[in-house]
């Protein structure tokens, strides 16, 4: 007897778990639909789209009395799983009006049932327990809390029944048949919970997949964003059209196509008579233009993304596939989302090329109030000559002329540090020949070929020179030294002579120098424009040292 009890309540919980299923496949394939799955995914829904959604639970759960299974004058459904269920995803709005709804229908269609009124309390506190699990239990909980709201909500069924059966018999009856399958039944609603929430999961997937898409796009195309050019633009269609698996990606301003990649790319080039009407529009509207059944060339998918500067269209990313339908919701905000990092990337790229400008304005500025302060001194150097050695002048002219003519055909701001060296050297043989025994010139310089900028050593030995060696009596040694220290060059010059005074240094590290120190100004602005610190001096005893260090790029 026993063991026909146990099959009996076996088969009701498989009809129980089967009834559930249904509701699960059903929302399944609503979930598949685009619309619900907004409805569903949205955090703040329209009064109408909560009205949808009710109306739907609540169909749930009348349909679930209707195909319920009699058993001793009772029904053994879903109902329960339907309003626990509507209530914990939605809130109040869906789990109240359910448990409303299908407890008054419940007690309709049998008012003198002995299982109608327990059914009506029942379904009604489902309602309004799910609604208030719905705001106070943690969203990741929810599906536990389903479960056992549900089992509190049978239970209180099971034991209403018994309590208010008109005989007690029949009510234990009852009870005895349908608790296990109904209790039990109510792990379908953690995986209704867990259904329906796994879409905001997906979609918080697919978003975060996006960002890392954009992410991964933005790293390897900005260096060639900074080349502003369309060798560089080219690149960037080629990394794009690698991650999104596009057939072609062309890229253009508001006047022509800078750039194009993919499929049939000379033909595009062969065929190519300036932008397309469709091209025309996106930059006039600034609207994504989408059009999965176009049919150009070999396209049959396309979608233009406008470009924006400071608010502005400046351009389009167009993005190609050769087979219809392949641009989907998905890919769309992937391209809305990478097109606005690209455009930041333009700014960005175009801020840079402005300060390089202005540094370049700015070294170049710094340069020619070198030059004549160099020229000035040397010429000084040579007229002392002319008359007493001649020979020797002669060959300071060379010296200067060897100079001046690299610098005149020197195309290139950065030169080989040893290059730079030779012009030092030329420098100082006009020096020496001022000074004769008074100066000694010493080079301490390793085999390296930094490029450096031009005439950016030849001033601190100047001033070495002229404000260190000439001011004292006796002999002086000025020491030029170009050391390999690990990743670092490091450039000194250092004399023994008179020492600079900290006045200076400290006018020299706040833009304040007397007019006999420009060049050592001079150079310490563009050691700073360029490696992003300037000189370091110290007064040594005797004498002063100069230095600045170069940190060398693999």
């Amino acid at each position: 007897m026993g063991g026909k009890v146990y099959s009996e309540q076996l088969m009701m919980l498989l009809a129980v778990l089967e009834r559930a299923a249904l509701m699960l496949m059903a929302l399944f394939l609503l979930t598949r639909s685009q619309r619900f799955q907004q409805i569903f995914q949205k955090k703040d829904r329209h009064p109408w789209e909560l009205i949808l959604v009710s109306l739907l639970f609540v169909c749930f759960a009348v349909f679930s009395t209707y195909t319920g299974i009699h058993v001793e004058g009772s029904l053994v459904n879903v109902c329960i799983i339907a309003i626990m269920s509507g209530g914990l995803l939605f809130g109040p709005a869906v789990g109240i009006p359910a448990g409303i709804i299908s407890g008054i229908h419940r007690y309709l269609i049998d008012i003198d049932g002995p299982t109608s009124i327990p059914c009506l309390i029942s379904s009604i506190t489902a309602g309004l327990l799910s609604t208030w699990m719905y705001f106070r239990c943690k969203r990741e909980q929810l599906w536990l809390w389903g479960i056992i709201g549900g089992m509190l909500c049978e239970g209180l069924t099971m034991l209403l029944i018994v309590t208010l059966a008109p005989q007690a018999q029949v009510g234990w009856n009852i009870v005895s048949v349908i608790a296990f399958p109904m209790i039990c039944g109510t792990i379908c609603i953690g995986l209704i919970v867990q259904l329906v929430q796994n879409l905001d999961d997906e979609k918080e997937r697919i978003a975060g997949q996006h960002a890392k898409l954009a992410l991964d796009i933005a790293n390897r195309t900005l260096p060639y964003f900074r080349e502003n050019n369309r060798s560089g633009l080219r690149q960037v269609c080629s990394i794009i059209r690698e991650h999104i698996s596009a057939d072609a990606v062309a890229m253009t301003n508001t006047d022509d196509v800078l750039a194009y990649v993919g499929h049939a790319e000379a033909d595009y080039w062969q065929h190519y008579h300036g932008m397309s009407s469709v091209t025309r529009k996106a930059l006039d509207s600034g609207k994504v233009i989408i059009n999965n059944g176009i049919d150009y060339a070999d396209f049959h998918s396309l979608m233009i993304v406008p470009l924006t500067e400071n608010n502005q269209v400046t351009g389009t990313l167009k993005i190609y596939y050769c087979h219809e339908g392949r641009i989907t919701d998905s890919l769309k905000e992937m391209a809305i989302g990478l097109s606005h990092v690209i455009s930041t990337q333009i700014e960005a790229a175009r801020s840079d090329q402005l300060k390089q400008m202005a540094a370049k304005a700015e070294f170049s500025a710094l340069q020619n109030k070198i030059n004549p302060h160099f020229l000035f001194n040397s010429l000084n150097a040579i007229s002392s000559l002319i008359r007493l050695r001649p020979e020797e002048a002669r060959q300071l002219i060379s010296n200067l002329a060897d100079f001046l003519r690299y610098n005149l055909k020197r195309n290139e701001e950065l030169i080989d540090i040893q290059e730079e060296l030779e012009q030092v050297r030329d420098y100082v043989a006009i020096e020496k020949a001022r000074f004769g025994k008074k100066l000694t010139v010493t080079f301490d310089v390793d085999d390296v070929h930094q490029k450096v900028p031009g005439l950016l050593l030849q001033p601190l030995v100047e001033n070495a020179i002229l404000h260190g060696i000439q001011p004292v009596r006796g002999n002086g040694e000025v020491t030029i030294a170009v050391k390999q220290h690990a990743d670092q060059l490091l450039v000194t010059v250092r004399d023994t002579g008179k020492g600079i005074d900290e006045a200076i240094i400290e006018g020299l590290y706040h833009g304040k120098v007397p007019s006999d120190h420009i060049g050592l100004m001079n150079v310490h602005e563009r050691v700073k424009l360029l490696y992003g610190h300037g000189l370091t001096i110290r007064r040594c005893e005797p004498g002063t040292e100069v230095s600045f260090s170069i940190t060398q790029r693999k």
